[in-house]
């Protein structure tokens, strides 16, 4: 099987693409018929050491996976790969109730109305001195364009912003070295209407005139993590699919692989795969900024909305934004070149000294790695080979620093472990390779299960890799774990490069189809954990911070109830006076001052979810009851042995009746009388 596949590849990089697939699709099979000998071959027996953790122990690191088509984030120790949490950001999440309940209804909000789901793809943590910094973690929505930020003291998502101009957020998110911007570019490219603003209406027959995409620049402020989108630039109508940004020499630069060069607007597998070479899209972002800083910039109607979490009060709100400002690259001159790429380029990595720019060509042979410093002395040699509206176009040998010759069959993506050496995924023949980034050698080869897509060393975006560990997500699974109907679960693999050969540690299983993963070393996120939210800090317009002040209150048609909850009851836990159609909110209020003692919130009917409530915070369920009678409510998260008795009952009469509005907690009971005299007024 070895001589096989190795006369394969080299028959493939003679010949290239239509057979390198034939014959992956052959690997693929074979690897499943031969998979008993390539677990023997890749498994060490002794690796259950190596990714125990001890009962009571922590991970060295936490992994952020996205999770592609749920809209989450899911959180992992490692390298035990034991599943700590997963953060909803563009989905409804019935386990707490984001996007659910009040609060975070606004988070959802787009212009296209209320879209609770999005395909998170990229997750990215926020960087000082081009290092992770473990403040937060932006992700991006492909669907609807949106990029997100999390915030890593308490794994919320606390700020979504819709991105205009754009169709297919793929290309994102991408920080520069101190956060100074986040880079969002287009996957589609769509006609753009400069007057009016946002898309236009055009023929598909124009997609070669009037489409454009675009390149967002998302300012972050440096101390609170905010985000605003500063400016655009409008770039040729191509298809954007992956950046990073550059570091060292390179750090005022960030790369972009593009491809359907050739403006297919139809049948792309075919029409975006004519030409030999798309390109690699390199933007000087420190220049950009400086000519949108000096008025270069044009200005166009937007409509896009911004929503943010008040820390304060938990509640977000949404801010509808008109306008937008955009560069043009044929007015600015050295913002932006294209360097010829093998075609249909997918990820691009830029080494941790800055200087080499991997570019994986999914449909190519090789692979090639540009160099930085050729870059700089082709532009000032003008070793250009045309241009693209405006734009130069470098010729490839000028910036070519060579090409790893057979290393693999279809790379996709190409991390660093900080020894010079480089690993990359090879969807086709189903194995990570590892090669050295000076002399272009392959040196080592790890078959995984099957056809991998993004891999994560932790840190192996950045300038010091923690080069202990790497994470290879596969999109297909096969037979890794019990079969559980036509949906395998997706798989993640951890493998050890500490030494010179790489071994396989670790079969972990997904959430949904991860798309790319960051990790970080865990005393850089845990030290700052935010344990509960103080009570006299909360904000919120609805809350009660003593059961004394726990209310229900009519409004006409709308029936506020200002509640509390507190191991192991809420007030008020007896509620009457509700009618048929009413709309009640309930606001919960929980009261707890400790660590991990949330309370949740429920009630029988109700046609949204669950609420659950942090301890120090406020958060608020709609209903709307459409039968009469006596509807029990309870706390769904267990908080104590009399978790079970944390309940109580709301009666909903018909409409119209004339039943007052009526609560309490207890039953009032007379006050022993002082000295045998008569009862005096009663308590609950």
């Amino acid at each position: 099987m070895g001589k096989l596949l190795g006369k394969l590849k080299t028959i493939a990089s003679d010949v290239g693409l239509p057979l390198a697939l034939i014959s992956g699709l052959f690997l693929q099979s074979c690897s499943e018929s031969n998979r008993s000998t390539a677990k023997t071959e890749s498994v060490d027996e002794d690796v259950a050491k190596a990714v125990y953790v001890a009962p009571g122990k922590h991970d060295e690191l936490y992994s952020f996976l996205s999770g592609g088509f749920n809209g989450q984030v899911s959180v992992y120790g490692i390298p035990s790969g034991r599943l700590l949490k997963v953060i909803p950001v563009f989905s409804q999440f019935p386990e707490n109730g984001y996007g659910y309940n009040e609060e975070t209804r606004p988070m959802l909000m787009t212009s296209h109305g209320f879209v609770p789901w999005d395909d998170l793809h990229h997750p990215k943590l926020s960087r000082a001195e081009g290092m992770a910094d473990g403040r937060w973690l932006f992700v991006n929505g492909n669907n609807t364009p949106r990029v997100a930020r999390i915030d890593l003291t308490t794994f919320e998502t606390v700020e979504i912003m819709e991105i205009p101009n754009s169709a297919g957020n793929h290309c994102s998110p991408y920080p520069t070295n101190n956060n100074e911007y986040i880079l969002a570019g287009t996957r589609f490219s769509v006609p753009l209407d400069l007057a009016k603003g946002g898309m236009g209406d055009a023929s598909l027959e124009e997609y070669k005139d009037k489409f454009r995409g675009s390149i967002s620049f998302i300012k972050v402020d440096k101390d609170k993590g905010d985000m605003e989108l500063d400016f655009q630039v409008l770039v040729p109508g191509f298809d954007y699919d992956l950046a990073n940004g550059g570091k060292g020499p390179s750090g005022d630069w960030v790369f972009f692989t593009t491809y359907n060069t050739e403006k297919a607007r139809t049948m792309k597998e075919l029409g975006a795969s004519q030409n030999d070479k798309d390109y690699l899209a390199a933007i000087n972002w420190k220049l950009a900024a400086k000519y949108a800083a000096e008025g270069k910039a044009h200005e166009m109607p937007a409509n896009y909305y911004h929503n943010k979490l008040d820390h304060g009060t938990h509640k977000a709100t949404s801010t509808i934004k008109k306008k937008v400002r955009y560069l043009l690259p044929e007015e600015c001159p050295g913002m932006m070149y294209l360097l010829p790429a093998p075609k249909s380029p997918h990820g691009i990595d830029v080494d941790p000294t800055g200087e080499y720019m991997v570019v994986n060509g999914k449909l190519a042979s090789t692979l090639p790695v540009f160099s930085f410093s050729k870059m700089q002395k082709a532009i000032e040699d003008k070793a250009f080979d045309g241009e693209v509206n405006g734009i130069p176009v470098f010729k490839y040998d000028a910036v070519l620093y060579g090409e790893v010759k057979e290393p693999g069959l279809g790379p996709l993506h190409t991390e660093f472990d900080g020894k010079g050496n480089a690993y990359s995924t090879m969807f086709v023949s189903s194995e990570v390779v590892k090669w050295n980034v000076k002399d272009l050698k392959v040196l080592d080869r790890m078959p995984v299960y099957y056809s991998p897509g993004h891999l994560m060393i932790p840190g192996g975006d950045t300038k010091e890799p923690y080069g202990k560990y790497l994470v290879v997500m596969n999109k297909i699974t096969k037979d890794r774990y019990l079969p559980t109907g036509p949906e395998l679960v997706h798989s993640a693999q951890l493998i050890d490069i500490s030494g010179d050969k790489m071994r396989m540690l670790l079969d972990f299983p997904t959430l949904a189809e991860p798309h790319y993963a960051q990790g970080i070393p865990a005393d850089k996120v845990a030290p700052n954990s935010v344990k509960f939210f103080k009570l006299d800090e909360n904000t919120h317009p609805e809350a009660v911070k003593k059961e004394a002040d726990a209310s229900v209150t009519r409004q006409g048609k709308t029936v506020k109830v200002n509640m509390t909850s507190i191991r192991s009851h809420f007030v008020p836990d007896n509620i009457e006076g509700v009618q048929v159609g009413d709309t009640v909110i309930f606001h919960v209020t929980n009261l707890e001052q400790d660590w991990d003692v949330p309370h949740g919130f429920a009630v029988m009917g109700a046609d949204n979810a669950e609420t659950l409530i942090m301890p120090g915070a406020t958060q608020s369920l709609r209903w709307v009851p459409k039968q009469a009678g006596v509807y029990p409510f309870y706390c769904t998260d267990f908080c104590s042995a009399l978790h079970q008795e944390m309940q109580g009952y709301i009666r909903v009469s018909p409409k119209g009746s004339n039943v007052p509005i009526k609560f309490s907690s207890g039953e009032k009971k007379p006050v022993p009388p002082p000295n045998g005299g008569p009862a005096s007024a009663g308590i609950n």
